[in-house]
């Protein structure tokens, strides 16, 4: 569905170099700290700032080949991007309908509807969470096969994110050939959410993993020194210093389990690997 290879973006103090593969019919998930090169490299894949190297294939074809009608198959949302504060939904409406020939006003509404979101109000007087809504509506609403969304769900409450993550499943659910490419830095939306994950650090990807495979065989294993100098250490990924000893990363939690039972291990989740990946020694 969409496919980057060595995607280059350079700065003065910052560069970004990436691949990754977002398959037909899955969620992947691009996680990381702020700055760490998300929103840049979704902006690359748009083409709203100008890439340095590398490819970028969606459908099959490079986007900067891409026609109007090519574009249509795409739903975006950006972290800082929307509609003018002075329209109401009223206003957008027509807009959506000329910018899309496939605009689902029937859809559109019937969400509209279902998230309470207010018709006459301007959207400057919108609440975080409807604003978000909003966006997510207007990126779907024109059967999109391919959804690309930047932070969709920051600054949102437990229940604004839980409610825009149905709509998103929603979406998949509709039909087999959809996928979406999704950034947030809460790890919990996109555990339940994502297929797989990249995680991307100071510009470059430094792992992916199947979520179901990040969540079943990542652990962390706590240990003193005199275990960790006895350690086999060849499925440790990262470790850092604790003051009780070392705190390592693994990926292969069975092989602990079943050779070191005296050994304290616990269950990784998305934020312990992202942490201690980024500030682990390897």
């Amino acid at each position: 569905m969409l496919r980057i290879e060595h995607l280059v973006k350079k700065y003065e103090d910052f560069t970004l170099d990436c691949s990754m593969e977002v398959r037909p019919g899955c969620v992947t998930g691009l996680i990381g700290q702020n700055g760490a090169g998300k929103s840049t490299t979704f902006k690359a894949i748009l083409g709203l700032i100008h890439r340095d190297g590398g490819k970028v294939e969606a459908f099959g074809k490079d986007v900067e080949e891409f026609t109007v009608k090519d574009k249509q198959k795409l739903g975006v949302v950006l972290s800082d991007s929307g509609f003018s504060g002075y329209l109401n939904i009223h206003d957008i409406i027509p807009v959506l309908a000329n910018l899309y020939g496939t605009f689902d006003k029937d859809f559109f509404m019937k969400q509209v509807q279902r998230f309470g979101l207010p018709t006459d109000k301007k959207i400057k007087e919108f609440s975080t969470g409807m604003k978000a809504k909003l966006k997510v509506l207007a990126a779907i609403s024109h059967r999109a096969k391919l959804l690309i969304l930047d932070e969709p769900t920051v600054g949102l409450d437990v229940v604004a994110r839980d409610e825009l993550l149905e709509l998103l499943r929603d979406f998949m659910e509709a039909e087999e050939d959809r996928s979406i490419l999704i950034s947030s830095h809460i790890s919990g939306d996109l555990e339940s959410l994502c297929d797989d994950l990249y995680m991307v650090h100071e510009g470059k990807i430094i792992l992916h993993e199947d979520t179901d495979v990040l969540l079943s065989d990542y652990a962390l294993l706590k240990v003193n020194s005199s275990q960790y100098e006895k350690l086999d250490k060849q499925y440790i990924l990262r470790h850092k210093k604790e003051s009780f000893g070392y705190t390592c990363l693994t990926n292969q939690k069975r092989y602990y389990l079943e050779n070191y039972p005296q050994t304290v291990i616990e269950k990784g989740s998305v934020d312990e690997v992202i942490a201690m990946m980024i500030r682990g020694e390897a």
